[in-house]
């Protein structure tokens, strides 16, 4: 009988052991620490920016990055390149259209690391409603309660309908994403 119990409590342990969830740990983004920009080629010139207006949710635990839950929500209105030419032609229809679509999103449904301190997040982006596949290569570094994570992400801009009537000649087509948090938990 008490070979019978111990047996019982051995599976039904195991079993919640197999069945229970990995809990990941809640990061706050501080936005005075933190930086999201990109880059993109103009002429023979690089034109980089930043976005002035954004949020991000983080749940990540470095032991199960594949349960992190980690999503951004950006205003391209706020985005900023120091060119006054630029800088008043992103918010048109033909670039990010902002009366029509406020807000761009970045969801992923878990990480993986790839070594050391590096991992990556294979998620969707969504721009003026259109939606593709990106991945976020990142370092992270965490410090006590504080993390710092710096990353780039790749992405097509006539993918999202970005100035689709400018050539690649004068604005490419391959922006990079950049970014620079930092958390705490």
């Amino acid at each position: 009988m008490i070979m019978k119990n111990i047996a019982y409590s051995l599976s039904l342990s195991a079993a919640l052991c197999i069945t229970t969830p990995a809990f990941s740990e809640t990061w706050t983004v501080d936005p005075a620490q933190s930086k999201l920009g990109f880059e993109v080629q103009q002429g023979s010139g690089a034109l980089t920016g930043t976005f002035a207006s954004w949020d991000a949710s983080i749940d990540f635990d470095v032991n199960s990055p594949e349960s992190a839950k980690i999503s951004a929500q950006i205003k391209p209105a706020s985005a900023a390149t120091g060119n006054p030419q630029f800088d008043t032609t992103m918010p048109a229809e033909d670039w990010f259209n902002v009366a029509g679509f406020p807000v761009a999103e970045f969801q992923a449904d878990g990480a993986s690391l790839v070594e050391g301190n590096s991992y990556q997040a294979s998620g969707t982006l969504t721009i003026k409603g259109v939606s593709h596949p990106v991945q976020l290569d990142f370092t992270l570094n965490i410090d006590g309660d504080t993390a710092n994570a710096k990353g780039t992400a790749k992405l097509n801009r006539l993918d999202y309908m970005l100035g689709a009537g400018v050539g690649t000649d004068t604005v490419g087509d391959t922006v990079t994403v950049t970014l620079d948090l930092t958390a705490t938990r």
